[in-house]
């Protein structure tokens, strides 16, 4: 009778006192959403060694940080697919833009552009240690450059050998994919077999084909054919980059371009879309110039735009574009830096070319151009695009959110705000004011999707056994401040954000934490 009290003690004792465990952080009483795409549902996360432990409702977990989120959401940490940071790593190695707007895990190598050396640049992220995580594209125009220069010509056979074992070894050395830049120099000068060849290596390692297609504009669909065929005929999945419709005579075509995308998936072919939520693109002012102009390196295109007839010519060709666009002056394109006069920054060429002591015309504007290229151009923000198409863009359920954009370095330029605000944009603007998407789905377009699409196994969910990168924030303040006057300014309403494990946000303050490391495919 005694051994019988004892044991229903024990017992007793048992399922009051559950045994704890121990972990790192435990986040509290937070509203969940997953990464899935399921709805929001009460619960607690404790994390471990850099992930996440455990799951549930009233975990018994001892912590050495307990974070109370009663109030806020708690989802995975951002997976921006689409960024430019080459270069500006070591200029700002805690990424405050990136972190303050709940990334935690870029995509670098985009638009064609990326170290030739891909096993090389993963070391040396490693060893620098940002605040986020990094992957990266191979980049198909550098790897062109590698190989034959700016030439304005179709590869010999063995220069596209040589460009394939060059995709070959990045792809070895942890490449996600093969990039493309098709509006820019080199890329615009290959054809869609070379691109297709190189393809074929980057599917082959199981990597992806991202694209800036040939054109965004009046001639989209051609170029949506091309990166549809790439995908077909190199049977690589496609990500097509930043999809949008630019110029004014395009606007209401998104009806059109997301048809073809829906069309490929249902053919059985893996394409999937990204975007930034605003109106603007950005990128050099180059592209203003017809592409035979930019073949072969500075010295050359300045001697080109000096010589009368084909100076003519390219006035003549902008002209008619801009006229394509039904505009009367060049106040679409703003200069966000020009490194011979920071004057020029925030400025549209039509006050430019003003503030140079220029006549009010379109054709002056259009020397001034030529002018800002001859003393080594500028990159620009270009305002182009119609907000339905946005919106309906952003309802497309294979569509994930990208910024496009670098490290910013704070008050350097007047860069496009999307380098500060793409996320909390969404979920400020488009989610919570004009619910024009659910937060869960907005969430599922941040973090899961973009993990399968890159193929990131341990990103992009809250689930055990994953890494904890981890955001916490208001779902009722959550904003982007950042605006094309005046970028500068951090999203607001990310409370905490956790990069493997480490927290790198606490309530609202960077705290210097440099957790990131460089991601393997």
């Amino acid at each position: 009778m005694r051994h019988l009290k004892l044991w229903i003690v024990l017992q007793l004792s048992y399922h009051v006192c559950p045994a704890q465990n121990s972990c790192d952080i435990l986040i509290k009483n937070g509203k969940i959403i997953d990464g899935t795409g399921n709805n929001w549902y009460y619960g607690d996360i404790a994390i471990k060694e850099g992930k996440i432990d455990r799951v549930g409702k009233s975990l018994p977990y001892i912590a050495n940080k307990t974070i109370d989120a009663k109030g806020w959401i708690v989802a995975p940490g951002f997976i921006d697919v689409h960024t430019h940071i080459e270069g500006d790593e070591a200029k700002n190695p805690t990424a405050d833009n990136f972190i303050y707007d709940g990334v935690t895990t870029v995509v670098a190598g985009n638009c064609g552009a990326s170290n030739v050396d891909i096993g090389r640049y993963l070391k040396w992220i490693d060893s620098l240690q940002l605040s986020v995580n990094v992957a990266s594209l191979i980049g198909h125009n550098d790897i062109r450059k590698a190989v034959m220069g700016r030439a304005n010509r179709d590869a010999t056979p063995q220069e596209l050998s040589q460009m394939q074992a060059l995709v070959e070894k990045a792809m070895k050395d942890g490449a996600v994919g093969l990039s493309t830049g098709l509006i820019y120099i080199p890329g615009t000068y290959s054809k869609t077999p070379e691109i297709v060849a190189l393809a074929k290596i980057a599917s082959r390692y199981n990597g992806v084909y991202a694209s800036h297609m040939r054109d965004e504009g009046d001639k989209v669909t051609d170029a949506i054919n091309e990166a549809i065929t790439i995908g077909r005929e190199a049977d690589i999945p496609v990500e097509i980059s930043h999809f949008k419709l630019s110029g004014q005579q395009n606007w209401g075509r998104s009806k059109e371009t997301i048809a073809m995308v829906v069309n490929a998936r249902e053919q059985g072919l893996d394409v999937t879309i990204d975007q930034y939520p605003y109106t603007a693109s950005s990128t050099s002012i180059s592209t203003l110039l017809p592409d035979d102009i930019l073949a072969d390196g500075q010295d050359s295109i300045v001697a080109r735009l000096k010589n009368p007839a084909i100076k003519k010519r390219v006035i003549d060709e902008m002209l008619a574009r801009l006229k394509k666009r039904k505009l009367k002056h060049f106040s679409y394109a703003v200069v966000a830096s020009y490194r011979p006069d920071s004057n020029y920054n925030g400025k549209s060429i039509e006050e430019i070319n003003l503030m140079m002591g220029r006549r009010h015309k379109v054709k002056e504007e259009a020397e001034t151009i030529i002018d800002i290229m001859i003393n080594g151009g500028a990159s620009a923000v270009f305002h182009g695009m119609g907000e339905e198409d946005v919106k309906r863009i952003m309802q497309y359920p294979f569509n994930m959110f990208a910024s496009d954009a670098s490290i910013r370095v704070f008050n350097q330029g007047v860069p496009h705000p999307r380098g500060y605000g793409t996320n909390a944009r969404v979920l400020g603007k488009y989610v919570r004011e004009e619910k024009v998407i659910s937060l869960e789905e907005a969430i599922r377009k941040m973090t899961s999707l973009p993990a399968q699409k890159f193929q990131l196994k341990d990103r992009g969910l809250l689930k055990e056994g994953m890494a904890a990168d981890i955001v916490i924030f208001d779902e009722k303040q959550v904003i982007d401040q950042s605006t094309y006057k005046s970028p500068h300014a951090y999203s607001k309403g990310f409370h905490y954000v956790l990069v493997n494990g480490r927290l790198t946000v606490d309530q609202e303050k960077h705290l210097g934490t440099r957790a990131g490391k460089a991601l393997y495919h």
